[in-house]
């Protein structure tokens, strides 16, 4: 009985030291491997913190006809991205509705998320001045909306609609429009 059990004690010590010998192999190539893994993960982390946490401001024009995006970095000077109703829908009389604004905001949002940024404010601007309304049309509130449901933080909301402070007589006459 002894030597069946030294012969049974010899064969797992001999396939020990073979897969001792593909362990070490395989341990070889996970080391190049892992040596290789942190540079390139040291490169994006690199990369990720100084596009993340990037604010712009989205620029958003809306009256009855049309709504225009217009997304920019903080200070204004650069375009990162425009749209307006009227590259979404084929006919002249849906480029103010608030589908063809959502999908122009939901666009907007994409191009945002590709460059980094994670937040905006937003500046709602009316036709205003001395004729026009002053107040925005409806593709304002819903592109706001599909802006804050993409994903994309708001920070403030203004309206920059241009005011006449007593400059041009408004046209009517002096008793107004007589209908």
């Amino acid at each position: 009985m002894s030597q069946k059990k030294s012969k049974k004690a010899e064969e797992p010590k001999e396939e020990t030291a073979k897969e001792v010998t593909e362990v070490a192999k395989k341990e070889e190539a996970p080391e190049k491997a892992v040596e290789q893994a942190p540079e390139a993960k040291a490169e994006e982390k690199v990369i990720r913190p100084k596009k993340a946490g990037l604010w712009g401001v989205l620029h958003l024009y809306s009256s009855k006809n049309d709504t225009i995006l217009h997304a920019t970095d903080i200070t204004g000077a650069e375009t990162l991205a425009i749209k307006s109703g009227g590259m979404i829908v084929k006919s002249d009389r849906e480029e103010g509705s608030p589908y063809a604004s959502m999908q122009a905001a939901t666009a907007v949002a994409e191009a945002l998320k590709e460059k980094g940024y994670m937040g905006v404010h937003i500046r709602v601007r009316a036709p205003g001045g001395h004729n026009g309304p002053r107040y925005p049309g409806k593709g304002a509130q819903a592109a706001i909306r599909a802006i804050s449901r993409s994903g994309i933080r708001i920070g403030r909301i203004e309206d920059v609609t241009p005011i006449p402070h007593d400059g041009c007589r408004p046209k009517g006459g002096k008793r107004g429009r007589r209908v």
